[in-house]
């Protein structure tokens, strides 16, 4: 059972309520924020809670159990408390939100009801909305490895250990044209053939999307003049030079691991693991289920 605080325990017990909510939001590099449904800016738990954020939250339903509630919180962008960009570069994922009843005629009359992650954001119409997610829901998430045939790890990472600053793998470039919101033309000193960047990362250096990375898709042509194809829109249009970088990519197959970086040794896929077609055939007189390798 909840044990609220006396003193907004008493005022809920009146026959009138001043009540709100707030949320103070602790992002993953320590920053905390304050936001509340209010028209006034109110201050307790050492943080200012901005009124100008336009917050507003949906109804909580809980569960007996571990089942992982939700619920929403949706606000309009403002200069002073949150911006589309913050959100577009993920500044807010996995943020831990604390949720407070409060007592808006005398603030230090308080109760932290919940305590959730951000989730799923959406963007519209220049606001925004957030899933907020109990920390349960860390206990659906997968654990431990699955066997597949494509590698698990990420090009570049601790268990792929593939140096992505070895020469050859990694170009620098500018961007010669916009084609569209998920596809640019850019110029990079070397030849590199079609695909080469398939699956890789292309980051801005400078301009408006300086320190924003995305994936590629796919490329097209030579170094004097590459198309890039990416797997989602650009939040903003970079302008034409701005400065670029492309890390090679890999399409997680143990022949590429082999052939195209030379790192097979620590490929992290199962490659002969056999499809489910062959794991449910049977003998036939035909096939061949000696135990041998079935994929090279």
């Amino acid at each position: 059972m909840r044990d609220i605080e006396a003193g907004l325990l008493g005022h809920l017990a009146g026959d009138a309520t001043t009540v709100c909510s707030c949320w103070r939001v602790v992002l993953k590099d320590g920053t905390v924020l304050g936001f509340t449904e209010h028209d006034h800016d109110l201050f307790f738990a050492s943080t200012a809670f901005l009124a100008a954020s336009g917050f507003s939250a949906s109804n909580l339903e809980a569960e007996e159990g571990l089942a992982a509630n939700t619920s929403e919180v949706a606000g309009g962008f403002s200069s002073t408390a949150i911006t589309e960009e913050a959100l577009a570069a993920g500044r807010y994922d996995g943020a831990r939100v604390e949720a407070y009843l409060v007592n808006w005629r005398e603030p230090s009359q308080h109760q932290r009801m919940y305590v959730h992650e951000i989730g799923e954001v959406t963007r519209e119409g220049g606001g925004f909305t957030a899933e907020l997610r109990a920390v349960t829901h860390r206990l659906s998430q997968p654990q431990g490895r699955s066997f597949s045939r494509r590698c698990d790890a990420v090009l570049g990472n601790g268990k792929c250990g593939f140096n992505l600053a070895t020469p050859g793998f990694v170009a620098s470039g500018t961007v010669l044209e916009v084609n569209s919101d998920a596809q640019l033309t850019v110029s990079v000193s070397g030849e590199f053939a079609a695909g080469f960047f398939s699956f890789g990362v292309l980051a801005f250096e400078s301009g408006e999307l300086a320190g924003v990375a995305v994936d590629i898709e796919n490329n097209q042509g030579a170094g004097a003049s590459m198309r890039l194809d990416l797997w989602l829109p650009l939040e903003a249009t970079p302008a034409v030079g701005d400065p670029v970088r492309l890390t090679a990519g890999c399409d997680k197959s143990f022949a590429t691991c082999r052939t195209k970086f030379g790192n097979h040794l620590n490929f992290r896929g199962f490659p002969h693991v056999p499809g489910a077609d062959f794991a449910y055939s049977y003998v036939n007189g035909e096939s061949e289920h000696d135990g041998r390798a079935i994929y090279k």
